[in-house]
């Protein structure tokens, strides 16, 4: 379980020194994440020394958010102020993000049907 841990830490460490070393201004731990997931991908990392780990972590995620809550509340009388500004950002961003989605989806579906269909002629054609 610590080798697990050491290499899911590893790639957080390592996101960590890619944006410190490349000077941008974006989360280490993305940068980690998305090293972990090219990793597991190209079989650099095997899925088996870091699934353990990984399940009792996602287990124990509630945990996590303990320290956001606790902070939301420092905040609380700013978010009062700011309530209905708030609310409405929030349900403007996430009909967006559905219908980009949806858009994206169907584009995606009829780019797919459409080369399915190509190469169903092509067939045809070649009988």
């Amino acid at each position: 379980m610590i080798k697990q841990l050491f290499v899911i830490l590893s790639c957080l460490a390592l996101g960590h020194l890619v944006v410190w070393a490349a000077g941008i201004d974006f989360p280490g731990s993305i940068i980690g994440m998305l090293l972990m997931a090219a990793g597991l991908q190209m079989g650099i990392i095997k899925l088996d020394s870091v699934k353990e780990a990984s399940d009792a972590l996602i287990s124990n995620m509630a945990l996590f958010f303990v320290p956001n809550g606790v902070a939301l509340m420092l905040y609380f009388d700013i978010i009062k102020s700011e309530f209905w500004p708030i609310v409405i950002a929030t349900l403007v961003s996430t009909l967006v993000v559905l219908a980009a989605t949806g858009w994206t989806y169907q584009l995606v579906r009829r780019i797919r049907l459409n080369r399915v269909l190509k190469m169903r002629r092509l067939q045809q054609s070649n009988r």
